[in-house]
């Protein structure tokens, strides 16, 4: 593991902990060379996910893009990196649990909106304008206008 700061391979871990569904390990590390603390992160490498887009390609599933997409979705509002990892790690979970490996980009948009609606209304509404491609404001407003039913 290479220290972020210094770029130097020595380290030291000073504190373990399994996240709660057991699919992760995260590390906190002290560099030994210039004594900067940092986090690192280990889950097991699962089956490769195939995202099927809207105009028919096909590309590997990038849980960083996923989570890229949401924290833009959620930028100036209350929901926390943490939350927005949870989301990640739930949808990831919940694919690779899944009966293909192919799954349509559809689905997963559908995913990422079913929780943040619950997560936040905003980070919603902000997600669903480009998740549903909202071509005027009259599509904003209808969804405006189901989310406040």
């Amino acid at each position: 593991m290479q220290c972020p700061y210094c770029k130097s391979t020595d380290s030291e871990v000073v504190e373990t902990r399994v996240s709660e569904d057991g699919t992760n390990i995260r590390r906190r590390r002290t560099c030994l060379s210039c004594a900067k603390r940092y986090t690192t992160y280990e889950r097991i490498e699962n089956v490769s996910l195939i995202v099927q887009k809207k105009d028919g390609k096909r590309e590997q599933f990038d849980r960083e893009k996923l989570r890229i997409g949401i924290m833009r979705s959620s930028e100036k509002t209350t929901v926390s990196v943490e939350a927005i990892n949870n989301i990640v790690d739930e949808i990831e979970r919940e694919l690779i649990s899944g009966d293909s490996v192919e799954i349509e980009a559809k689905k997963i948009g559908q995913m990422v909106a079913v929780r943040l609606k619950k997560l936040d209304k905003i980070a919603y509404i902000r997600f669903a304008s480009v998740f549903k491609r909202f071509v005027d404001v009259e599509d904003f407003e209808k969804e405006l206008k189901r989310l406040i039913k």
